[in-house]
Order: C-alpha cells, then structure tokens, then sequence
C-alpha cells in the first residue's frame, strides 16, 4: 500500500512541485492551501492531487483537517511542512502584527501540522517530517528579522524530533532553499532580480522541482539514517 503524504502549502510554488513530485514517486498525496480556492481547484485538475483547506497557524484546523486526511486518503507516514509567509519590514518599522503573523504560520505552524501526525507515526514505527526552512534562516536577511527567525526556529525543532523519533523509526530534517524560481522571487523586478542572482556562484536561480527532489529523497527508505539534519540547496550562496 502507498504511503500517504501530506504537504501544507502544497498547491503553489515550492509546494506544488514537492506534491507532484512525491506523486510521481508514488505516494498518495494531499496537498493543503489557506486562502486561493481558484489556485488549488486548478492544481486538483490538473495533477488529480487532492487539496485541503485550512490555517496551518490553527491547531485546532490543523487537527481537524489532518483527520479529514487521514480519514480520506490514509494514515500520514510523510509530512512536509512548506506553508510559510512573509511580512517584511525593518525591525524599527515591524509591527507586533507582523511579527505574530509570520511566527504563527512558520514557527508554530510547523508546530501544528506535526503534533497531530506523531502519535500515529509513533504507533506504526515509521515516520518522515520534512520542514522547508530557509537560507534566510541560516545567516539572516534584511527587513527579515520576523521571517529568519521563524525558519531559524525551524531548524531547532527539527534537530529535537530527530532526537524524540529515532526510537520509532521516525526521522525529521530540515531543507533550507536558496533563492527559488518561483512566482514570487520572479515577480520582482528585473534589475532586483540580476542583483540576486549575482550573488549565488551557480549564476542562476534554483527551480522547484530542485528542492522537490530533496524532499522526495528525504521521505524514503534510503534515507532513514539520515536524521537531524539540513540540505543547503542555495546554489553556493551560503555555507553553514
């Protein structure tokens, strides 16, 4: 029986490719979105992957939306916790808003996708979470500090549930992506853009389905002795 998979933020960007690549793989996938109900009945369409709707900062959604899952598709054996905001600003121009926001979604919004999935993963002794954390989270960016703490807090709970899991056939890691041709990164301007890429040394922008394929490696068999770890998949931007 395929193992099921679940990606939050699953139906755009980084996330669709990540859903579509585990399809492709073999997994039974479930892909969830928060707001764009047009975007994700497309990506349903058109990769025949279901979508589910929810706050990944809402426990109680969260649990609720992962029952669904479960009940629907199967039991959750790969969680990929993607869904992520920004919501720049300098520090001094930060508003508490702000900060809550992106905390909620990428800090304890990982938080809350995982927490429902772990006992049952615990039960069965077998389990992947994939957290998609950032660059940004590794050396810090400008206007940021709300964002790279967020993916900088990533990292730690990954490093802790590698250690909690292992004993149950659970493994947990991070991927910080670099700079990534998505709709995002390439509806900046084009002068922004060069200046971005002339910082990577690979001359060029990352694609999705770079950063799918470590996640789909990350999810397998072959990859159970890795554990607390992180892929830099920055294109040479930044080292740790």
């Amino acid at each position: 029986m395929a193992r099921t998979a679940l990606v939050t933020g699953g139906s755009r960007g980084i996330g669709a490719a990540i859903s579509k690549a585990l399809k492709d793989a073999g997994y039974q996938v479930a892909a969830t979105y928060a707001g764009n109900d047009e975007a994700a009945a497309k990506f349903t369409e058109e990769t025949g992957i279901k979508t589910y709707k929810w706050n990944a900062a809402d426990y109680a959604a969260s649990k609720e939306g992962i029952a669904k899952v479960e009940a629907e598709v199967g039991p959750i054996d790969v969680v990929v916790a993607n869904a992520g905001i920004t919501r720049d600003a300098p520090f001094h121009k930060m508003t508490p808003e702000q900060w809550k926001e992106v905390v909620d979604t990428n800090l304890t919004g990982v938080f809350n996708t995982v927490h429902p999935c772990w006992p049952g993963m615990r039960e069965r002794g077998f389990g992947r979470v994939v957290v998609i954390s950032s660059i940004n989270g590794q050396k810090g960016q400008f206007g940021q500090v709300n964002y790279a703490a967020t993916k900088a807090g990533d990292l730690g709970i990954v490093k802790s549930l590698a250690q909690e899991g292992a004993a149950k056939g659970i493994t947990a890691n991070a991927i910080c992506p670099g700079y990534i041709a998505t709709d995002m990164v390439m509806a900046v301007p084009e002068k922004v853009r060069e200046a971005i890429i002339g910082q990577i040394p690979t001359g060029r922008l990352g694609e999705p389905e770079e950063i799918a394929r470590c996640v789909v490696f990350l999810a397998s068999d072959d990859a159970g002795f890795i554990n607390g770890s992180t892929i830099t998949a920055n294109g040479g931007q930044f080292f740790v």
